[in-house]
């Protein structure tokens, strides 16, 4: 099977298209004019090949009543710490902790933009010294495919208190200045009684404000929470993503089954909360309570079991996501929506515009077929 641009199952290494430089978004949507709200972005919505171009305010009128939204709930951390190694000046972000107390964690050089690029990792034993007199020691690479994140154990166990006291948010340098950790909390963050979160938003969710939800709610669209934290993705690697601690609570399981046995669409709403629920979902389609660690990384050839459509940032051409967007549709699908993406000059990464797809139904809604008043 290829797509419609000759991509390899893998939907790995597209060449048919490249992100322009000009159509990364520099700041939060709140930030580009007076007035405006973080749900002041564009979406672009795919039912199989076909694509419509509304305002993200549009979601309600997309959706119907018995669907259902998975949300994650983590919150994001300030995961980015200065220190030294030697008398060179890196940049550490952490990723995630381990069950043992180590944390997984990339070094990186301060840049002249005032954010980082990418560095070698290791070697083992490399001694980083942080703020406050906290060291931190690589042990090991977290995995055999990539020397980028290490296993390093820290002279002080509490890094999350080191976070809240000399942390900032991971920042790449597509984005124009460093912004408060607010910038990077979705409506649906909410902290964990240990303190633990995500080292990069979940920012599928940004777009939504309260107004919003509570528009959706009072059509009949509900909402299942879920946890799972995310690492540290580098907007360099594009690797597969590394296993991540997660959490489907009892409560939103029931949820989804019944949205499921209702005839409602599941829609994860970010790549973070389908990894999640396809993880907790049993080779029977049923959702089960789940907690703990999740390698799931969900392709076209494993398929989704759950979930019936997502809503998305837009992702390189390299990323690993794009196997998940192939999963929920197929490559023709996933290419049409990137190329209309690309005409429209939509704005890519965490503050940018963002991608629905549905599942391919029959005749057009004659309310989805063109943009909205809203639309630009």
């Amino acid at each position: 099977m290829t797509t419609a641009m000759g991509t390899p199952p893998s939907g790995r290494g597209r060449t048919g298209w490249r992100v322009p430089e000009e159509l990364s978004a520099r700041v939060p949507a709140e930030q580009r004019g007076p007035g405006l709200d973080r749900d002041a972005v564009r979406l672009l919505v795919s039912r199989g090949a076909q694509v419509s171009h509304h305002a993200f305010v549009d979601l309600p009128g997309l959706l119907r009543a018995g669907d259902l939204l998975v949300v994650n709930t983590s919150a994001t951390l300030a995961a980015a710490v200065d220190g030294r190694v030697g008398h060179a000046r890196v940049v550490v972000h952490f990723s995630t902790q381990g069950d043992d107390g180590r944390w997984a964690v990339e070094l990186r050089e301060p840049d002249e933009r005032g954010t980082t690029r990418a560095r070698a990792g290791g070697p083992a034993g490399t001694e980083v010294r942080l703020p406050g007199g906290v060291r931190i020691v690589l042990e090991e690479p977290l995995t055999g495919r990539s020397a980028r994140l290490w296993w390093g154990r820290a002279s002080d166990p509490d890094v999350l208190g080191l976070l809240r006291r000399h942390g900032r948010p991971v920042r790449y340098s597509y984005t124009e200045r460093d912004q408060p950790l607010s910038a990077y909390q979705t409506v649906f963050a909410l902290p964990s009684a240990d303190g633990s979160g995500s080292a990069e938003m979940p920012s599928a969710a940004r777009p939504f404000t309260t107004r919003l939800v509570a528009e959706l709610v009072s059509r009949g669209v509900q909402f299942a929470p879920i946890t799972l934290h995310t690492g540290v993705a580098s907007a360099e690697a594009h690797e597969p993503p590394y296993p991540e601690r997660f959490a489907v609570p009892e409560a939103s399981a029931r949820l989804i089954n019944a949205a499921k046995a209702g005839g409602g669409r599941v829609i994860g709403v970010g790549t973070t909360a389908v990894r999640a629920v396809e993880s907790a979902a049993g080779t029977d389609g049923v959702v089960r309570a789940a907690e703990g660690w999740t390698g799931l990384v969900v392709t076209p050839e494993r398929g989704v079991r759950v979930v019936d459509g997502l809503l998305t940032g837009l992702h390189e051409p390299e990323a690993s996501h794009l196997l998940m967007l192939e999963a929920i549709a197929d490559g023709v699908a996933v290419d049409r929506g990137y190329d209309e993406a690309l005409r429209g000059r939509y704005l890519w990464h965490e503050f940018g515009d963002v991608h629905l797809i549905l599942p391919e139904e029959g005749p057009a809604d004659p309310h989805t077929e063109h943009c909205s008043s809203n639309c630009w």
